[in-house]
Parts: C-alpha cells; sequence; structure tokens
C-alpha cells in the first residue's frame, strides 16, 4: 500500500508493507529521498529513534515525520512497527518546512484509516512450551 501527498511543490509518501501483523514504513520524499532515521513502535511501548548522520555530520531529523505518523497510528497497530524517514528538499523554504507536518499529518491519518479496515488475521506462531524441546 502506498500513500502520497504533495504540498508546497514537493511530495511525501509513506510505502507499507505488512509482515504478518507486523508493519514496515518506508516515509520518503522531496529531491533526494534516503533513510535518515529508523523509528520502532508497538501499540504498547515508547517510540524509539535512531538518528543517522547526515552528509555534513549532523543527525538526520527526519523522526519528527516518522514520530507524528507513529503517535496517529500507534493505537491501531496490530503488531510491531519501524518506520525509516529520510525526506529532502533543496533549498527547503520556511513555508515547506512547515508543511512538512501537517503532510506527515495527512499521511499518518490515512494510514490509520487503511489499519482500520484491513484484516491483520494470520495465524499466530507456535512455540514450544517450557517443558518441551526441540527433537
Amino acid at each position: 500500500m502506498k500513500f502520497s501527498v504533495t504540498q508546497e511543490n514537493y511530495t511525501m509518501s509513506a510505502k507499507i508493507e505488512a509482515i504478518g501483523k507486523d508493519l514496515f514504513i518506508e516515509v520518503t520524499g522531496g529531491d533526494t529521498p534516503h533513510i535518515g532515521t529508523v523509528t520502532t513502535l508497538t501499540k504498547n511501548t515508547e517510540i524509539q529513534t535512531i538518528r543517522y548522520p547526515s552528509h555534513d555530520g549532523r543527525f538526520h531529523k527526519d523522526d519528527v515525520l516518522a514520530v507524528r505518523i507513529g503517535k496517529i497510528i500507534q493505537a491501531d497497530l496490530p503488531g510491531s512497527c519501524t518506520i525509516t524517514a529520510g525526506v529532502h528538499v533543496n533549498h527547503i523554504s520556511k513555508k515547506q518546512i512547515t508543511v512538512s507536518g501537517q503532510i506527515a499529518q495527512n499521511l499518518g491519518e490515512q494510514i490509520k484509516a487503511w489499519l482500520k479496515q484491513t484484516n491483520f488475521d494470520v495465524p499466530e506462531p507456535v512455540c514450544y512450551s517450557d517443558e518441551e524441546n526441540p527433537e
């Protein structure tokens, strides 16, 4: 599944891959898409992020977008969720920075609606009990 929003002359997209009950969400856009941050969450755990260094040694700030999306969808997650984010707009304007939050909000709401109508009824894993061992 893929959602896209365009405002202020750039597009941000969220591509979603369901892996069983877990979700991998790739948020990219602008002139140079990349992976700047990795954000993880579940319905019942705190959001955590790893930020990668950028070309100039500073750390990417794309987690601002991923966390916004994560907070919107968190209550509806069927399993774990990993969000990679990397949006770069060359010579970004203040207006484009401002709308990036609105775009992420819109993407989060679209993903939330999709989650509510998607069936994640997959078989539960079967594990050995404490009294059992592999043969």
